[in-house]
């Protein structure tokens, strides 16, 4: 029996950030990482990378600290800040350890299964990222087997793809930019989309993300936010290349054929909702709002006003079918889920979406529970790079006050 005062589950940049706020204020605790640091991240694609520059990278006591303030990490340049992060704050991971049950003890606090050892502990963190478990359409039911599915997550390169067409299902900040990839490389890329917000890459001299951060956008409290927002899409960006405006009209220039949502599979066709005009105007519509509010603050602020250019008119013409035999595989970039509900055994500590009932981080039902690293925790910015450090200050800042 192991008896510690606070576990940890989970070694991603939550993780990590809880260990610095935990051991500034004394209390004895370990990292149980069911794989290695960051490994969330090692799951990205080849070629992925940050849509946020690294001068946002600000995690606590370990800001950036790189010769490129104004790139965008690769998968690989993340994995290594994060580990560099944990042996620069001596944090207690134990890799290869995955928590295997958890239950309340009577007395108070938890007991834990893991790594073959048994653990008690009165506090509780769990920062098990922001994405758990992939979500796919019902109708991903009707494809047949012979086509190769995966999820984002499962998503490499396009050389490991079979042959044929490929449909990317969701358009997303992940589902476009691995649809321009694949574009790029050669391949057939059919995207199934739906309303994603989309936004210019560079406003004035500046990079988006310097006007989503001046704005107070990224602070916004999710109280304030409806919850449907969970499930959204973010809005479509890309750091490649130094960042550039991608966006379906970007996306249709590359050789991407755009299609409306997927309706399933029928008498061997794929088919898709004729809805692309009403998507491609709603995405206009939430990028003439997000411009509007951009020239707002920019005039509050005593800058420049930033002009933009014209939006070009979209061509609504849409397939609406696409014949299975020509399709080799379909990426499903649709988002995620929570999935605390499988493995925990407090099911009434989480709403009917699976999100986890909460003040702050801190459990409004389980005593001693806490989250974080969760979308929408308790602003835009919980899960980022750039706030999950916020929120773990406040969360240990509880736990402190409880033993004291």
């Amino acid at each position: 029996m192991k008896q510690i005062d606070a576990i940890v589950i989970g070694a991603g940049q939550a993780g990590l950030a809880a260990s610095y706020e935990l051991t500034a204020r004394g209390i004895d605790h370990v990292l149980l990482e069911r794989h290695r640091i960051g490994e969330a991240w090692r799951c990205r694609w080849d070629s992925f990378c940050l849509v946020t520059p690294n001068w946002s990278v600000n995690l606590p006591g370990f800001p950036y600290d790189g010769d490129d303030p104004d790139g965008f990490m690769t998968r690989e340049q993340v994995v290594d800040h994060l580990v560099r992060y944990a042996a620069t704050i001596k944090a207690p991971v134990l890799e290869n350890t995955g928590v295997d049950d958890v239950r309340i003890l009577s007395e108070g606090g938890f007991e834990l299964w893991a790594g073959g050892e048994t653990w008690q502990c009165t506090s509780l963190i769990l920062a098990t990222g922001a994405y758990q478990k992939p979500h796919r359409p019902d109708a991903a039911a009707t494809v047949p087997s012979d086509i190769l599915q995966m999820d984002v997550l499962d998503y490499a390169n396009p050389s490991d793809l079979p042959h044929g067409d490929v449909i990317v299902v969701g358009n997303g900040q992940s589902g476009c930019q691995i649809a321009h990839e694949l574009a790029r490389s050669g391949r057939d890329v059919i995207l199934a989309s739906g309303r994603a917000p989309w936004v210019p890459r560079r406003i004035g001299n500046k990079d988006l993300a310097h006007w989503m951060f001046a704005s107070g956008m990224l602070d916004a409290p999710a109280s304030e936010i409806a919850p449907e927002a969970r499930f959204a899409a973010n809005a479509i960006a890309t750091g490649h290349q130094g960042g550039y405006d991608l966006n379906l009209r970007v996306l249709r220039g590359s050789g991407v054929k755009l299609t409306g949502r997927f309706n399933g599979v029928q008498d061997g066709q794929f088919h898709f909702a004729n809805d692309l005009a009403d998507s491609v105007a709603w995405s206009d519509a939430a990028q003439d709002n997000f411009r509007a509010g951009m020239v707002k603050l920019a005039i509050a602020a005593g800058w420049p006003a930033p002009t933009f250019p014209d939006v070009t008119p979209f061509d609504p013409t849409q397939p609406t079918e696409c014949k299975t035999s020509q399709v080799g595989s379909v990426i499903y970039a649709t988002g995620y889920r929570p999935a605390f509900q499988a493995w925990l055994p407090w099911h009434d500590a989480f709403d009917e979406q699976g999100f986890p009932l909460h003040l702050d981080g801190a459990s409004s039902v389980v005593p001693g529970l806490s989250f974080l690293g969760m979308h929408l925790l308790r602003n835009r910015k919980s899960s980022l790079l750039a706030g999950v450090g916020e929120d773990a200050a406040i969360v240990v800042d509880a736990i402190a006050k409880v033993r004291v």
